[in-house]
This record gives C-alpha cells, sequence and structure tokens, in this order.
C-alpha cells in the first residue's frame, strides 16, 4: 500500500510542535507500561482528533512504531480530512470479517507510522468495540507496535470509549474552545475510572493566548481527580 500524508492544523508550527513534545514527554512520565492510550472529549469540535492524529505523529518521531486507530465509527472525518488516503475499509471490515487487517493499516510516509481508519459505518458500533475481536486485535497489536493511539467517539456524548477504555492502558480527555459545563467533565472522568482505565490528563485544546495570535497548544495536567470549574 502506497503511504499516505497527513494534513494536521498547525503542522511545522513552532508552538504547536512543542506542546506536543511536552504532552508526549508526560504520557512516557506516566510510565512504560502505558502504551495503548485512548484519546475522547466531551463534545464534539473539541479537535480530539487532531490530538491523536499529533500524538500518534510526535512519537513515531522518536523513531518509535506507532498504530493510530479511528475507533470513531460513527462519525468519523480522518482520512478525508486529515490524510491523503483514499479509504476503502478499515476497523469496522477487520472486526467483522470482512477484510483482513493487513490491507487495513496505511502507512505514514516517512515514519514507523501506520493508520487503521474506521472504515465503513456499522449498526452496530459499541458492540464491535465490546467484542472479542477488538480485544483481540489491541492484544496482537501489542506485539508489534510501540504505541498505540486510539481516536474514539466523545464520551459525553456515547458510550463507546468508555468500552474502548477496558482495553487501554489509559485515557487522555480533550477539552476544545467550546464551553463544557463542569458537571458533564466530572461525569465523562468518572466514566472512565469506572471503565477500569488509567485517567491520564486533561488536554486543553484551542486555547486563545494573550497576544491575540491562535494556534493549537495543549496543556496536560496529570491530576484529573478533580475538574475545576470554569
Amino acid at each position: 500500500m502506497e503511504p499516505i500524508q497527513l494534513k494536521l492544523p498547525g503542522d511545522n508550527d513552532f508552538f504547536t510542535e512543542e506542546a506536543y513534545k511536552v504532552l508526549r514527554t508526560n504520557i512516557q512520565f506516566c510510565g512504560q507500561d502505558v502504551r495503548v492510550i485512548a484519546i475522547t472529549s466531551c463534545n464534539e469540535n473539541d479537535g480530539k482528533t487532531t490530538v491523536a492524529l499529533h500524538v500518534a505523529k510526535s512519537f513515531a518521531e522518536l523513531d518509535k512504531r506507532v498504530l493510530l486507530i479511528d475507533a470513531d465509527m460513527r462519525k468519523s472525518v480522518m482520512a478525508g480530512r486529515n490524510t491523503t488516503a483514499q479509504m476503502t475499509s478499515g476497523l469496522s471490515e477487520v472486526l467483522t470479517g470482512m477484510c483482513p487487517i493487513s490491507e487495513c493499516l496505511y502507512p505514514v510516509m516517512n515514519s514507523k507510522m501506520h493508520i487503521l481508519f474506521s472504515g465503513q459505518y456499522p449498526p452496530n458500533p459499541v458492540e464491535l468495540l465490546n467484542g472479542k475481536y477488538f480485544a483481540a486485535l489491541i492484544a496482537e497489536c501489542r506485539k508489534v507496535y510501540d504505541y498505540i493511539i486510539i481516536d474514539t467517539p466523545p464520551l459525553g456524548q456515547v458510550i463507546d470509549a468508555a468500552v474502548v477504555a477496558e482495553k487501554c492502558d489509559g485515557m487522555a480527555m480533550v477539552i476544545g474552545s467550546s464551553k463544557v459545563h463542569y458537571r458533564m467533565a466530572q461525569e465523562v472522568v468518572e466514566q472512565i475510572q469506572k471503565s477500569g482505565c488509567k485517567m491520564l490528563g486533561i488536554i486543553r485544546n484551542n486555547r486563545k493566548q494573550n497576544n491575540k495570535k491562535y494556534y493549537y497548544r495543549k496543556y496536560y495536567r496529570h491530576d484529573s481527580s478533580k475538574v475545576k470549574k470554569r
């Protein structure tokens, strides 16, 4: 399969690259056993997919073998918006046995990174993610990749991310520029904790700086047991 290119907001921007290096380092400090990491958010349009792609790219820049899984099978825009891939099959086809994973892995140009896109929309996404085949897929990929980053649907809207979290070593929540109610953020954190998955922290996305310049910058807080009221 021909390598694809990423199309990411903030690429080649100094502040963005530095912010993701800080985020990558903070994830590494969570422990060497934290290798399968899910990314979720409270709402749509918080930028979780962009964050997941940047995190995966950042680890790949360390010459790590990285797999990015698009597990947002309900409403994914990753392939068309953020890459040059002409996506025809992906996670949904793999989990239903319609296609082997070897035919669905897209290599990213000039890196050891691969992407498994979401595939076609299935009628039962949460059942597929909760089934034995998804668990087996993660177990097999652990043997091949140094890091597995999983982009999941917003946990403030559907339960898919909590189901995925059960198979992960840790999960981070993205809060974007839109207003997030304190109670909703607390409920998402509690749902992650109930899954038995380690809550890695909260990533603040799309923050405007005092100098009026707008760029992607991430703020990572390891202790996420308390979400400050906005």
